[in-house]
């Protein structure tokens, strides 16, 4: 009993005067650790005369009791101290001057979305949206993209599961509008799309700007005007423009844009008459309506607009770019 005593006094006075936590942390281990003196005290109650061993346990437990309860109150001390001398250290003298308010601002993209939303719906484009995770016919097979078609393998497609997918362009929103309703038809669908790819020029999600009309009697002189006026107001009224032939399976004849750049020609967007067969495959009568599609790559035209030489730095949240823009 008085070894028990002596083990418990020397124990107190640690924890009373432990100075930091790793030092009172030691302590229990110490004492009531699985190796501690009280701990092998306890341990040890079998060799003692068996009417000596409820005395000398109910000790050991009182003293492990007592210590523990001094640990705690100590733990408590110290981490009340550790705070106050942190709230010390990093006061703020409330009497400074204010630094004053930072606005935010759009996004680049957001902007640049909002200018080509504008520049539509000025000639009776409404908006409208579809779903990013897409079924493969809405995004391939309704556009003129059958199985094994080789343009399938141009979009380098994220799968999710059964015929599921992530969208690789706005287009299947054209294929959902056009099942819904019958011309005319004046569309424009802006959204996110995604595609495995990740380079200066491309990431694996990017924005994308779907554009069609659908009525009798479409030209693709109609669709060259509206393009010509789109670039122009969207650019500068001096910017120069060419029409180049191309291949898109959902449009026929079709057509790359390039607008003249400090480097030569760059490439801004594709379009061209929508193919008979996307509009058999929605139920619109193609010897009755024509029409005229387009898409073009938001990053692609801020980019341009902008002289900015990596896609990448849109989305590196850099504050140092973004004001450059607010």
């Amino acid at each position: 009993m008085e070894e028990i005593k002596q083990i418990l006094d020397k124990a107190m006075s640690f924890a009373n005067n432990s100075s930091d936590l790793v030092g009172l942390g030691q302590v229990r281990i110490d004492y009531l650790g699985k190796e501690g003196l009280l701990t092998v005290q306890l341990n040890q109650l079998g060799d003692l005369p068996a009417e000596e061993r409820p005395a000398a346990g109910q000790a050991i437990n009182d003293a492990k009791i007592q210590l523990q309860e001094a640990i705690l109150e100590r733990r408590s001390y110290l981490e009340r101290e550790k705070i106050e001398l942190q709230l010390e250290s990093e006061k703020i003298d409330i009497t400074l001057p204010a630094r004053g308010h930072c606005s935010g601002s759009l996004h680049l993209i957001t902007q640049t979305f909002a200018e080509i939303e504008k520049l539509f719906s000025q000639v009776g484009f409404e908006i409208v949206d579809g779903p990013e995770i897409e079924d493969d016919y809405y995004n391939f097979e309704a556009l003129n993209i059958p199985k094994n078609h080789p343009a399938r393998a141009m979009h380098d497609t994220f799968y999710v599961e059964n015929n599921l997918l992530l969208r690789t362009h706005t287009s299947p929103a054209q294929i959902r509008i056009m099942k819904e309703r019958q011309p005319p038809l004046r569309i424009i669908a802006p959204g996110r799309v995604y595609r495995c790819d990740s380079d200066l020029t491309h990431t694996p999600m990017f924005h994308q700007v779907e554009a069609f009309l659908v009525d009798e009697g479409v030209t693709f002189a109609q669709l060259k005007g509206l393009l010509l006026d789109f670039t122009r107001q969207f650019f500068n009224e001096d910017v120069k423009v060419r029409f180049r032939p191309s291949y898109f399976p959902f449009t026929e004849p079709s057509a790359e844009i390039d607008i003249m750049g400090s480097n030569g020609w760059l490439e801004i967007l594709g379009c061209g008459m929508i193919h008979p067969n996307v509009l058999n495959n929605v139920g619109i009568d193609s010897e009755k309506y024509s029409g005229f599609a387009l898409g073009m790559g938001v990053e692609r035209l801020a980019m341009l607009k902008h002289s900015i030489d990596d896609l990448r730095i849109f989305f590196d949240n850099d504050i140092r770019f973004l004001r450059q823009f607010a």
